[in-house]
């Protein structure tokens, strides 16, 4: 069984996850082409595809994507081609399709039938509760671009946020929703936990039970650049985290986000810069390497640019302290989640943003 399902309450590292899964089988050698459909219940488009000279399924042209199609349609769709699918199933979308439970058992029946199924998890769901709020506020679930990134977020870095709380408690219960619906419908073959897997994220990937007989390859080995050093790159290009004073960007703001993006990278430590034009080069092929995987039809877009840190997050959440408290208090309430205090969650930031940089912009060290 080569189809891959990742299930998914978004905020968990889902589309980073499919995203690359897709891309390490399509450097395998399998016996037909493996294409990526992201989220199943939101438009699939049946096409004849000329760099695969067949019918495969993908994303409506335009991102018209909406809930026009019947789970028993969905199914149809997936039973007409032979090729290999990866794709996504969020349950905040089947709730908002209203579909009879009838149906959707008939469709999780097939899934677990035919799907390798993976369910992603977070330990450090304060975290995962925020990164939704901010999406709120950003009305982005994911940038594939360093100029989207620019435009998306300059104001927000620039101004701050505030969370409202009943907004921050609602985005917990939709996880534990989550954790229950998985639970109750789904032959799960693999937990992909954020806080551990993401750090190792090509070694699980490579562990999974989805290859052909024959010897793993990795990143290095289909772009020739270690994916570490890879998604480094594809953060720090972008990385607004690191400005001490977002004025100075103003002005390549009014121009366009090219100069502003281009701005970024002088913010940087002179070793951070150092790192970046190393790996520049090979940085850049790996990317256009994956963006012909989107031309073709293989990927529905490239991969996601880590978007905040925890430390990020704290830098432009004003009410971050009055989130800790409303977290904790709904963790008693609902025996879920891990209590976190201020002093813990600095030493959670400081550690991975030292994993993000080789020397820590002074901006991210939390105090």
């Amino acid at each position: 069984m080569m189809n891959v399902l990742i299930l998914t309450p978004d905020r968990v590292g889902s589309t980073l996850l499919q995203r690359l899964i897709t891309i390490y089988m399509a450097g395998h050698q399998y016996d037909r082409p493996v294409i990526n459909l992201h989220e199943l219940t939101n438009g699939i488009n049946l096409y004849y595809n000329t760099t695969y000279n067949r019918e495969i399924l993908g994303k409506p042209p335009g991102k018209d994507w909406a809930y026009y199609q019947s789970l028993e349609e969905i199914v149809n769709l997936l039973d007409k081609v032979d090729h290999y699918k990866t794709a996504r199933l969020a349950q905040y979308h089947i709730k908002k399709r209203e579909d009879s439970l009838a149906d959707q058992i008939r469709f999780y029946e097939y899934l677990n039938k035919n799907f390798f199924i993976i369910s992603c998890r977070r330990e450090n769901l304060f975290e995962h509760a925020l990164s939704w709020a901010i999406v709120g506020h950003s009305k982005e679930l994911n940038v594939f671009s360093h100029y989207d990134k620019f435009n998306k977020y300059y104001d927000i870095y620039k101004n701050g946020i505030t969370i409202d709380q009943t907004n921050l408690t609602n985005h917990l219960y939709r996880y534990k929703t989550y954790l229950n619906w998985v639970e109750t419908h789904f032959e799960v073959n693999s937990y992909f936990n954020y806080e551990q897997d993401l750090k190792n994220i090509e070694n699980y990937i490579l562990n999974l039970d989805i290859f052909p007989n024959q010897e793993r390859r990795t990143w290095n080995d289909i772009f020739s650049i270690e994916w570490n050093d890879w998604n480094k790159c594809h953060k720090l290009i972008s990385d607004l985290g690191s400005v001490e004073d977002t004025k100075m960007l103003e002005y390549e703001q009014t121009k366009s986000a090219v100069h502003a993006v281009a701005k970024l990278e002088t913010q940087l430590t002179l070793a951070d810069q150092k790192y970046l034009l190393d790996n520049s080069e090979k940085y850049n092929k790996a990317y256009e390497g994956i963006s012909e995987l989107v031309t073709n039809g293989t990927l529905v877009s490239g991969v996601p640019i880590k978007l905040q840190t925890l430390a990020e997050k704290r830098k432009i959440i004003k009410n971050f302290d009055e989130c800790i408290k409303t977290y904790n208090k709904w963790v008693n309430n609902n025996n879920l989640g891990t209590k976190y205090t201020s002093e813990e969650l600095k030493l959670i930031g400081n550690q991975e943003v030292k994993e993000w940089y080789q020397d820590v912009p002074k901006t991210l060290l939390l105090e």
